[in-house]
C-alpha cells in the first residue's frame, strides 16, 4: 500500500503518561531522580570493577558490561521521556523514532545474551571450579561480551527497517512514551500479520533462546549446589549467583509481560507500566542488588572512596 497525496507521516506524537500538568511535573522529579541513581550506580560499579585489581575476574568484567549497556539502554529512552513530561509538544520525527526504535530492540537483545553469558561463567564457576582459570580466559570472556553487544544487530536491523517501511499514512499519535513496536505498529494502515508472525517468532530467538541458555545453566548450578555435602559450601555457592538470578527475573519477568501476553490481555495504560518497569526501575536496582547482596562490590568501593579521600588530603 502507498500513501496518496505525500500524506505519508512525517512526526508522532507521544501520548505519555498524562495530561495533568501537576502530575506531570511530579512524574519529572520522580523519574529524573530515579534516573540519576541510575546513572550514578552504575558509573560506580564501572569504576570500582575497572580500578579495583580484587575484581579483575570474569564476573566483574560481566557486570561492567551489564552496567554499561544499562546506562546505553536507559539514554535511549529516559532523557526523551524527561523533556516530553515539562514539553507542551510531544513530537518525535519518523526518522528519530525509528532511530530511537533500533538502538531499543539492539540493547534490549544485547542484554538478553549478556545475562546468558553471565550465566555460564556462574555454571563454569560452581561446576568446573578447578578450571574455571582456564575455561575463562581473557580471551574467551572478551569474545562473549563482543558477540553480547553484536548479538543486538540483527534483530534491531530487521524489526527496524521492516517497521518503518511500512505504510503511515492516517493517524500519528503513539499511545506510550516511546516508539515501541506494538504501539506503532497500530498505527500502520495495512494488514499487519506477516509483520507480527516474525516479530514473535524474533522475539522467541532473541529473548526465549538466551532465557533458555539461562535455565540450562542454573539447573546444572542447583543439582551441582545440592550435591554439596557442607551447608556453608552450599550457601557460599548460591550466594555468588543470587543476584544475578534476581536481575534476570526482573528482566525477563517484565519483558515477557509486554512481549508474549495476548493482546487481549493489554491495556495502553498497563503495558506502559510495565515499560517502565524495565526501562527506568531495573535499571535502577540492578546496580543496587549488586552492591547491597554482594561485600566484595561494598569492599570495593569502600576502598575506592578512600583512596579518592587520601589522595585529596595528600594534596593539602
Amino acid at each position: 500500500m502507498i500513501c496518496e497525496n505525500n500524506t505519508r507521516v512525517t512526526e508522532f506524537v507521544l501520548l505519555g503518561f498524562t495530561n495533568n500538568p501537576e502530575m506531570q511535573v511530579s512524574l519529572f522529579v520522580l523519574f529524573l531522580l530515579i534516573y540519576t541513581v541510575t546513572l550514578f550506580g552504575n558509573f560506580l560499579i564501572v569504576t570500582v570493577t575497572s580500578v579495583d585489581p580484587a575484581l579483575h575476574t570474569p564476573m566483574y568484567f560481566f557486570l561492567r558490561n551489564l552496567s554499561l549497556l544499562e546506562v546505553c539502554f536507559t539514554l535511549v529512552m529516559v532523557p526523551k521521556m524527561l523533556v516530553d513530561l515539562v514539553s507542551p509538544r510531544k513530537i518525535i520525527s519518523f526518522v528519530a523514532c525509528g532511530t530511537q526504535m533500533y538502538f531499543f530492540f539492539f540493547f534490549g537483545s544485547s542484554e538478553c545474551f549478556l545475562l546468558s553469558m553471565m550465566a555460564y561463567d556462574r555454571f563454569v564457576a560452581i561446576c568446573n571450579p578447578l578450571q574455571y582459570s582456564v575455561i575463562m580466559n581473557r580471551s574467551l570472556c572478551w569474545w562473549m561480551a563482543i558477540v553480547s553487544w553484536m548479538s543486538g544487530i540483527p534483530v534491531s536491523m530487521l524489526q527496524t527497517a521492516w517497521m518503518m517501511a511500512l505504510p503511515f499514512c492516517g493517524p500519528n499519535t503513539i499511545d506510550h512514551f516511546f516508539c515501541d513496536g506494538p504501539p506503532v505498529l497500530k498505527l500502520v494502515t495495512k494488514d499487519t500479520t506477516t509483520y507480527e508472525m516474525q516479530a514473535l517468532a524474533s522475539t522467541l530467538l532473541f529473548i526465549m533462546f538466551p532465557f533458555s541458555l539461562i535455565l540450562v545453566s542454573y539447573t546444572r548450578i542447583i543439582t551441582t549446589i545440592l550435591r554439596m555435602p557442607s551447608a556453608t559450601g552450599r550457601q557460599k555457592a548460591f550466594s555468588t549467583c543470587s543476584s544475578h538470578l534476581i536481575v534476570v527475573s526482573l528482566f525477563y519477568g517484565t519483558a515477557s509481560l509486554t512481549y508474549l501476553r495476548p493482546k487481549s490481555n493489554q491495556s495502553p495504560e498497563s503495558k506502559k507500566l510495565v515499560s517502565l518497569s524495565y526501562t527506568v526501575i531495573t535499571p535502577m536496582l540492578n546496580p543496587i542488588i549488586y552492591s547491597l547482596r554482594n561485600n566484595e562490590v561494598k569492599g570495593a568501593v569502600k576502598r575506592t572512596i578512600s583512596r579518592k579521600v587520601l589522595q585529596k588530603l595528600d594534596l593539602f
